[in-house]
């Protein structure tokens, strides 16, 4: 035993500096430790997972729309707070692993690790772009890492190929835009392929593809043994499909073409990068060669949906942490030339205006908590003026019924409900904009006929479905009000 922990350290050959990181990214990791129920896909993971547990099919008898890890994640934290003590674990590991990556990119410029090492674990940690937040980018960062890392560093063993595929899989388990980072090694092999060399090319990705494929084949045939194996593949895959062009509804009746340009634009200029990096191969070097082209892969998967949220630029935040470093401690031309794909990086988040979230304030609320400036009440509000609600709800509902008791909860913030209340609906949809975009409110009335639950639960701050009174008459009165909430119990009969 002493021996293999005495291999494993000589392994982890950290050096002081990085150790002394590690404690700073620990620190500011301290204040999401104390964060309420109160992010909506966090809710969402915690009451899926909480449904896992109790031995509830996933996307069968519960239901959202990612593979399948991060759900299990949730489901063996068991809390919030053992979710974000796992979150940090990975942090710290892809903090290491992104530190080996780079040493191995530039052996021998130590500035450039720090710089890029230090930038990206600051970015991927504080708030601004949700590093505090257990999404699945932030998860599917370390097996990313460690699958290029062991295609770039062997890119002629064979068999490492094939395990860093098998580790590229289990990323897009968490999200399927992980799936695009595979291109980064891809396409490298390809820039610097000899024609004498082309069928060795086409064996790498063979075994690579091969690789990739095998973890959702045993996905695919997981479920299918547990029969929800169409729930699966639409809810993980078909549905995200939809996500392309979802925040232009008014061009849903487009032709294919037309409707899908945007999309077909960002594609031809990640294509065209790549064209460029293979026309200048000869002039640059294989680490800003390698780097760009996964900068360019990583920002077309970023903005494949068009949507703003700040957590997927953290997908590009390590190719750009590694651009920024050669921008800061480069004496070369590829100094200069670093701005073009960082110009890039740039321009994203300001052409579709992609959302942050003010770092400084989050510290400051808690630093005002810890010294007790302010009391829990005041604390939770800064996060969202339902936080103290939801908090009520839930605890009415853990004291006035039963574990395996089913409530449903029509409410912006119904998944924080579930999952603080640890309660499950009747339904697989633990969401309001899950009955909106997958569902009918005929599909919803006839499962809550079907299975009335114990307690029904309306707020302000819901989406209108005057139907549902109708549900509620005859079978329902209201027994209590909470804030701006009607809490609606079933009448025995």
């Amino acid at each position: 035993m002493i021996k293999s922990w005495n291999w494993l350290v000589s392994k982890i050959d950290t050096p002081l500096w990085l150790e002394m990181f590690f404690a700073i990214l620990v620190i500011l990791r301290i204040p999401s430790f104390f964060e309420p129920y109160y992010y909506g896909d966090e809710m969402i993971y915690m009451t899926l997972g909480h449904g896992i547990r109790q031995g509830i099919p996933l996307y069968l008898g519960l239901h959202d729309n990612k593979p399948p890890l991060l759900y299990l994640t949730a489901a063996v934290s068991s809390n919030l707070f053992i979710f974000k003590v796992l979150l940090a674990l990975f942090s710290l590991i892809s903090v290491y692993l992104f530190w080996k990556l780079i040493r191995e990119l530039f052996i021998k410029n130590e500035k450039l690790q720090k710089v890029a090492t230090v930038l990206f674990g600051i970015f991927t940690t504080i708030p601004l772009l949700e590093g505090n937040i257990a999404n699945a980018e932030n998860f599917m960062i370390v097996p990313t890492l460690l699958g290029l890392y062991l295609a770039y560093k062997n890119r002629d063993d064979l068999r490492k190929i094939f395990f860093g595929g098998i580790l590229i899989a289990i990323a897009s388990l968490f999200k399927i835009v992980a799936a695009f980072d595979i291109l980064a090694i891809v396409v490298f092999w390809l820039i610097y392929t000899k024609k004498t060399d082309f069928w060795q090319f086409v064996k790498k990705l063979a075994i690579l593809s091969t690789a990739f494929f095998i973890p959702h084949l045993i996905s695919f045939f997981w479920f299918y043994l547990n029969g929800s194996f169409n729930q699966y593949l639409t809810a993980a895959f078909k549905q995200n499909f939809g996500y392309v062009s979802s925040w232009r509804p008014q061009d849903v009746a487009k032709p294919f073409l037309e409707r899908n340009l945007p999309l077909l634009v960002r594609f031809s200029i990640m294509i065209f990068g790549f064209i460029v990096l293979w026309l200048f191969k000869n002039k640059l070097s294989k680490q800003f060669v390698f780097v760009s082209g996964w900068l360019l892969a990583t920002l077309f998967a970023v903005t494949l949906s068009e949507r703003p949220y700040p957590h997927y630029l953290l997908q590009s935040v390590t190719p750009a942490a590694i651009l920024f470093g050669m921008l800061f401690t480069n004496k070369n031309i590829e100094q200069i030339l670093a701005i073009i794909p960082l110009a890039l990086f740039a321009f994203v988040p300001y052409y579709f205006k992609f959302w942050y979230y003010p770092t400084t304030p989050y510290y400051s609320n808690f630093l005002k908590f810890a010294v007790q400036k302010i009391d829990k009440s005041e604390y939770f509000d800064y996060f969202s003026k339902n936080v103290n609600r939801n908090y009520k709800i839930a605890e009415f509902l853990k004291t006035s019924s039963q574990k395996n008791d089913k409530i449903f909860v029509w409410s912006n913030d119904s998944s924080a409900v579930y999952s603080l209340s640890r309660r499950l609906p009747p339904t697989k949809y633990v969401a309001d904009y899950h009955f909106i975009d997958f569902s009918t409110k005929d599909e919803t009335l006839s499962a809550l006929n079907k299975n009335k639950p114990k307690f029904v639960i309306i707020t302000d701050n819901s989406y209108p479905f005057p139907e549902l009174y109708g549900f509620l008459e005859g079978n329902y009165y209201i027994i209590t009000e909470i804030n701006d909430s009607q809490i609606w119990l079933l009448i025995k009969r």
